[in-house]
């Protein structure tokens, strides 16, 4: 019984780290595509730096923008994802100097 707590406890620990330590690579950026639910794009690239709203009328698709700025793995380029509906819509990558 004591083995099974050690054992349920440990594994928990363990997932909890792993779940922790898993941070979103920056050099991932330049494989998010046209379709691409919010979501996903959290998830493989993290967060935005900075959100935009341009459009958000009752009834109609909402339309965003996210930029993500130049970072180590990702060096001098800014992206810039908008978004209709929840989907990316546009990719845009500037090379920031």
């Amino acid at each position: 019984m004591v083995l099974k707590r050690f054992t349920a406890l440990a594994l928990l620990a363990l997932a909890s780290a792993s779940a922790v330590s898993a941070e979103p690579d920056a050099g991932e950026r330049k494989f998010i595509r046209k379709g691409m639910g919010e979501g996903e794009v959290v998830l493989k690239i993290g967060p935005p730096d900075h959100e935009a709203l341009h459009r958000a009328v009752r009834g109609q698709p909402e339309e965003k923008s996210w930029t993500y700025f130049p970072h180590a793995r990702d060096p001098q380029t800014l992206t810039i994802l908008r978004f209709h509906a929840g989907r990316v819509a546009e990719i845009e990558r500037k090379i920031a100097r």
